[in-house]
């Protein structure tokens, strides 16, 4: 979806849930006033040939990778509201290396399971596992883009292919300005050493595009000085990739600052030049508004993070009856997390976040399971699912009930089980803390705040 005339019939996802449908996802950002764009370079522009496993990000309007708001749940709605493609949240090279894969025939959905270093386990004696990603072959198909965070070319390759024959495309986090990120030298620290950056994006191009037929994407920010900029962008697009976004931030400024674009067609006519798919990002609100930006700056499409963490169906146009209310969108997000089992805390979490300034009178902070949390909504007709996924996730009531689930994958039988973590809207220290685990292999929870 983005810049000319794409619907939001193009990214819908089919059907909607029992025990193992789902729907959609993406992320949006705000907006932000900019000069007048250079004019859109010619129509005979190269455009980069776009692998046949691959999906040209061209005419899109997709989610932003986001920590936490970017699970499963949440990309599947944002499917189901229009959103062309869905971008994961970011995950760390270190904690993909050596995790299992393996199907879940009773959700229809893909994990990434690890064992955490503090070597937990169930009830029976077993070693407890933890999901470190899960994505829904059906209904992501050709519509997921893996982001992950590296500093290294080797573990950069490693990390991704384990997860490129599940993906559309793989796209490399050039852009998060948090220490738990940068000081690893990951995000927006590689837009400080482009050789570094460089080498990365060209490994990835070769040994991993090359061999699943998958595109290399990157996702940055602007630079302090316009001639900054050029001088980067124009080195990422003779590396291989067939996608860039480009973040209307710099890595100093804050979510909360209003974004930049005047350097928003510097970067469209260098993409443009190299026959690369270019993005847009930052304070982008609706689809509507993203294909205006798009079309106004010449883009490709645009990329929404806040604005689809409170409500995804902004992914859907005003013609094609817009928002949604807080009620429907709070209804099928929590009918799409019992589909697919999600984990307790990430639940609440996106709740809290749909609720967020609302003026709905319902506590989300109290509820400690998926059945408080439907018999708050009042959501009757979704109590007995409520109920199955409690316990299979030794949640709430079903504490101490906890049931075996037999995993049918190509090698053996095996029980999941996630543990529970309660998750405070907006608790920073928390979503550190959380960061940092995976980074040294804990398994909890993927992710990066949208770079």
């Amino acid at each position: 979806m983005s810049t000319s005339t794409s619907t939001a019939a193009e990214g819908a996802a089919p059907g909607s849930t029992t025990t193992s449908t789902v729907a959609a996802a993406a992320t949006g950002e705000a907006t932000s006033s900019a000069p007048s764009p250079s004019p859109a370079p010619p129509l005979s522009a190269p455009h980069v040939p776009i692998p046949k496993n691959g999906v040209d990000y061209r005419r899109k309007i997709v989610l932003a990778p986001m920590v936490r708001s970017g699970e499963l749940p949440m990309r599947l709605l944002s499917l189901k509201y229009g959103a062309d493609l869905v971008w994961g949240p970011e995950t760390i090279d270190r904690s993909l290396i050596g995790c299992t894969s393996r199907p879940c025939s009773r959700t229809q959905t893909h994990i990434l399971t690890r064992l955490p270093s503090n070597n937990p386990r169930t009830p029976s004696g077993a070693p407890k596992e933890s999901i470190l990603y899960r994505l829904h072959p059906g209904l992501e198909h050709k519509k997921l883009i893996f982001q992950l965070g590296s500093a290294n070319p080797a573990l950069a390759v490693a990390a991704a292919t384990l997860v490129a024959p599940h993906v559309a495309g793989i796209d490399l986090n050039a852009g998060c300005p948090k220490p738990f990120s940068t000081s690893g030298g990951m995000g927006a620290a590689l837009l400080r050493d482009p050789d570094r950056l460089c080498s990365i994006l060209e490994a990835l191009v070769t040994e991993v595009g090359t061999k699943f037929e998958i595109g290399i994407s990157v996702k940055i920010r602007v630079l302090e000085t316009p001639e900054r900029t050029e001088a980067l962008v124009r080195r990422l697009v003779r590396t291989g990739i067939t996608g860039l976004t480009v973040h209307c931030r710099t890595p100093s400024m804050r979510p909360r600052e209003r974004a930049i674009r005047e350097q928003v067609p510097l970067v469209v006519r260098l993409c443009k030049e190299a026959g690369v798919a270019i993005l847009l990002n930052g304070d982008v609100t609706s689809r509507d508004e993203g294909l205006a930006l798009a079309t106004q700056y010449g883009a490709d499409g645009a990329m929404i993070a806040t604005a689809a963490e409170k409500n995804p169906s902004v992914f859907r146009a005003a013609a094609e009856c817009g928002l949604a209310g807080w009620q429907e969108v709070v209804r099928e997000y929590v009918k799409t997390a019992l589909a697919v089992e999600n984990r307790w805390g990430n639940t609440k979490f996106s709740v809290s976040q749909l609720l967020s300034g609302r003026g709905a009178n319902i506590d989300v902070a109290k509820c400690k399971s998926h059945v408080e949390l439907v018999e708050a909504f009042g959501f009757e007709d979704l109590l007995p699912r409520a109920r199955e996924v409690d316990e299979m996730l030794g949640v709430g009531r079903g504490v101490g009930k906890r049931v075996t689930e037999q995993e049918e994958a190509p090698v053996k039988k095996v029980r999941v089980e996630e543990r529970t973590q309660e998750v405070g809207a907006g608790d920073r220290l928390v979503e550190a803390l959380e960061q940092v685990g995976e980074a040294v292999g804990q398994g909890v929870l993927p992710g990066a705040i949208a770079a």
